[in-house]
């Protein structure tokens, strides 16, 4: 679990750089990161990526990954990776996405619709910030809220890291 973590934060740690330049990276999936020389991850892949001072619109993304106010079409911003975040984090621990199926329409519906299921054995303190990070509303979104990218750091999953 100690790499888990170490993992995660360093991608909470992209994000807080990447958003701190209003770019939005939206396309996190496992597929775009890769594990350097020295263990420390690296995000690849910026196709999607995009300077967004305050909502865009275009549709992009992996379905498993999409956040539902991208498919609402209500437009979209930083939480977004946030959200993707919330997926990936739980695909590393649970081993597939929250949401799956055969059919993208599906996997669509239940990204807007449903909550996601939690294997059993799936790390308490860890589905406390997964619930945190896929929330359909923006305003309790975890890296949305009034304490940004803290809310995350502070998480108690995220306890025993030295931040620095």
């Amino acid at each position: 679990m100690k790499k888990f973590r170490f993992y995660g934060a360093q991608i909470a740690s992209v994000f807080e750089y990447l958003h701190s330049k209003d770019i939005v990276y939206r396309d996190l999936k496992p597929e775009n990161i890769m594990i350097a020389d020295d263990g420390y991850l690296k995000l690849i892949d910026y196709g999607f990526a995009k300077v967004v001072k305050k909502r865009t619109y275009t549709i992009c993304g992996t379905p498993e990954y999409i956040a539902p106010e991208i498919l609402l079409n209500k437009g979209h911003s930083k939480p977004v990776d946030w959200w993707t975040f919330g997926v990936l984090i739980y695909e590393m621990h649970a081993g597939h996405a929250p949401f799956t199926d055969d059919d993208p329409m599906n996997v669509y519906k239940m990204i807007i619709n449903t909550k996601p299921k939690y294997p059993e054995g799936f790390d308490k303190e860890l589905k406390s910030l997964v619930k945190h990070l896929l929330r359909r509303d923006l305003s309790k979104r975890f890296g949305n809220m009034v304490g940004g990218v803290q809310d995350i750091r502070g998480h108690r999953f995220f306890k025993s890291l030295d931040w620095n």
